[in-house]
């Protein structure tokens, strides 16, 4: 997974943030828009586009508490689908 594709992705789900805006890792997605809802169409869409399936146990606050974290969850589940494809 790219840092452009995951950010693109990323992106659709947050209301406050300017189309040329950087997204930091350190950023907070509450503060940028992401509420409940929109923090399960990202998961799907995440899911979808990236081809991964996060863990039950990856469905926290602090997974979705800002990109990074997020980040975070999606390589290591790309990890996963990779490892597990092999």
């Amino acid at each position: 997974m790219d840092d452009g594709t995951f950010e693109a992705i990323l992106r659709k789900r947050l209301k406050h943030v300017e189309a040329d805006a950087a997204i930091p890792d350190d950023a907070p997605l509450r503060e940028l828009g992401l509420d409940s809802m929109q923090a399960v169409e990202l998961l799907l869409d995440l899911e979808d586009e990236l081809g991964i399936v996060l863990p039950d146990e990856a469905m926290t606050a602090e997974t979705f508490a800002t990109a990074g974290s997020l980040k975070q969850a999606v390589a290591a589940a790309t990890t996963s689908v990779s490892v597990g494809s092999t």
